[in-house]
């Protein structure tokens, strides 16, 4: 019976891989929109550099996708886990499979393993695993938006926080899930390393709509 559990548990993680590394951005903006997201903008393959040069309807469309990417990976791959739910053991595993999504996201098989920075892969699972908290980075990262404009400020503090809301606020009991927060919190910051560099130095770009080569 062991080995069906860890047979079952390699296969979840294999698929989500593979769905994270779906390119959400790149495909549609090549075959929807004739050009290659990559080439424009932050040449970043994610919703906000597809939002930046595409616009609207592109950029919802790839930030739905990528949270799905997400959501999907934890919620229905974990199905073929065969541990008790909520369960540490499961848990567990809901946290090997979704960070496996987000590998599969920034270094996507499909494309010579170049993906995006996995921010909304990252809230597609947040959702799955801890849904009050991801709201809650959901609602501050529309602040920081709202009032500075800049996508990738919101990302950062909305990361910052989400420790402190599962940790301090929901008290979540389970360990893997506190560290998990922690983890989550320490990637999105380092991803964002060139993004805060131009904050400090004033040179990062606003939410723009538009088409314009760099």
């Amino acid at each position: 019976m062991q080995n069906i559990f860890e047979l079952n548990n390699v296969i979840a993680v294999l698929l989500a891989y593979f769905i994270g590394s779906i390119p959400s951005a790149i495909w549609v903006s090549k075959w929807f929109f004739g050009v290659d997201v990559r080439d424009y903008g932050s040449n970043n393959a994610g919703a906000t550099n597809t939002f930046r040069v595409i616009g609207r309807v592109a950029g919802f469309t790839v930030l739905f996708f990528d949270i799905l990417k997400g959501w999907v990976s934890v919620k229905i791959l974990t199905s073929l886990i065969l541990y008790e739910p909520q369960s540490s053991e499961f848990i567990n595993m809901q946290l090997v499979v979704g960070i496996t999504a987000v590998i599969g996201h920034v270094f996507p098989i499909y494309e010579k393993f170049q993906g995006g920075k996995g921010v909304a892969t990252l809230m597609g699972i947040i959702l799955a695993i801890n849904f009050s908290a991801a709201i809650g980075c959901v609602v501050i990262f529309l602040l920081i938006f709202i009032f500075s404009s800049y996508v990738s400020l919101g990302a950062i503090v909305a990361a910052i926080f989400f420790p402190i809301i599962t940790i301090f606020i929901i008290r979540v009991e389970s360990i893997s899930v506190v560290y998990f927060s922690i983890f989550i919190s320490i990637l999105v910051i380092l991803t964002h390393k060139p993004n805060i560099y131009r904050l400090l130095n004033k040179d990062e770009n606003k939410m723009k709509i538009k088409l314009k080569k760099n």
